[in-house]
């Protein structure tokens, strides 16, 4: 019977697995942990973000808040707030900004946020203890918020996808008066043709997981889904097959609210995404034992008592298809169907199925039964697999 599996190689846990990468910042550091691990990688930008010094809103509100002083100004994250402050610089209103700043009661909702806070030369007066916009929330709401200005650091556009504009909702319900600060606003990316490929990889089940370090990365994923009428097959994806990583729990939201359970680090961090990923992508998978062998086999490639063996398309097409049901018979027309461009003559399995033997390093892996087909050579105890 299946049994969990174990890492392919202790130093390289994820060898064979191949991992999505969203993210438009830090995509390179976040991909040099991964391949470090033995990972193959994807990277489809799903945003480009608009760079603050040429974002005239940004620049808007930043005269009004140095006009008006906000009562509170919330940092919602780090670079957020220090690219602000670069941003304001560079027009000449960063003195004015910091001074205004100055009299207004400034909240951090992580450390990160705090730093640059500090690093400004301003100083937060509070900072939740979970880095959550939640907890932010309930620090307000429990004081007297009716008819206040409060500044509130977006994390980028709003759409239907992303649960962030309901801090604002809040707020405004409670009876203050919102001022948001658009930093690092985003759109989709220039080109979707990547973003497109990762969400027909995740469809055919060409890739093991995807990771998403940011709501408005898994927004605008969901949201081009939806535009190519893909959205509900690469939900079932997530749902299912592909397993969705994310940074932390404002980034999982969106997938939340469509009932997508995700993974998260407990830490909101790259580092600890990482080492999440390579703990528990080995755990999930499933390990057959084959003809006195251990096999897993993942999305582009299968990994045969610890080492990763490449396989043409079709010898994976092909094994894919005989591990559906473990042991069993599988017809060579049904196998057939299996293949890479499809076609009607059988001898095409049979050229494939040498190739795969042979990859595979042992012949005795795939048996071969008269007249009725192929079978992948595992025991199941109990069971009729004739």
């Amino acid at each position: 019977m299946p049994v969990p599996a174990a890492p392919a190689v202790a130093e390289r846990p994820l060898a064979g697995f191949t991992i999505g990468i969203t993210a438009a910042r830090r995509a390179d550091e976040f991909e040099a942990l991964l391949v470090r691990r033995g990972a193959e990688v994807v990277h489809a930008p799903a945003i480009r973000i608009i760079p603050l010094a040429d974002d005239a809103e940004l620049q808007r509100v930043t005269a009004e808040i140095v006009a008006d002083p906000p009562d509170v100004v919330i940092a919602t994250t780090g670079i957020g707030f220090r690219g602000w402050m670069e941003a304001a610089d560079g027009w000449g209103m960063a003195e004015d900004l910091v001074e205004s700043l100055t009299r207004s009661t400034v909240l951090a909702r992580g450390p990160k946020a705090k730093g640059s806070i500090r690093a400004a030369g301003l100083r937060e007066e509070w900072s939740p203890p979970n880095e959550s916009s939640s907890e932010v929330l309930d620090h307000l709401l429990a004081g007297d918020v009716e008819g206040k200005r409060i500044g509130v650091q977006l994390h980028g556009a709003t759409t239907e996808w992303e649960p962030l504009p309901d801090l604002c909702e809040v707020l405004r319900e409670a009876g203050a008066v919102v001022v948001p600060i658009p930093v690092y606003r985003w759109t989709p990316p220039a080109d979707t043709g990547p973003m497109d490929q990762m969400i027909a990889a995740a469809i055919g089940c060409g890739i093991d997981a995807i990771t998403f370090t940011s709501a408005p990365a898994v927004a605008s994923m969901l949201g081009r889904a939806h535009d190519t009428g893909l959205l509900e097959p690469l939900l079932h994806a997530l749902r299912t097959s592909v397993v969705p990583m994310c940074v932390g729990a404002v980034t999982a939201g969106p997938l939340h609210a469509l009932q997508v359970p995700t993974v998260q680090p407990n830490r909101f961090r790259l580092g600890a995404l990482a080492r999440l990923i390579a703990d528990e992508l080995p755990r999930r998978a499933t390990v057959l034992r084959v003809a006195g062998h251990d096999v897993t086999i993942l999305s582009r490639s299968v990994v045969v008592d610890g080492e990763v063996r490449t396989l043409t398309a079709a010898g994976l097409a092909l094994l894919k298809g005989l591990s559906r049901t473990p042991g069993r018979v599988v017809s060579r027309q049904a196998l057939l169907a299996e293949l890479p461009g499809g076609g009607d003559d059988t001898h095409a399995v049979e050229t494939a199925m040498a190739r795969l033997r042979t990859a595979l390093g042992d012949s005795k892996m795939v048996q071969t039964v008269v007249k009725r087909g192929y079978r992948l050579s595992v025991d199941l105890e109990d069971e009729d697999v004739r």
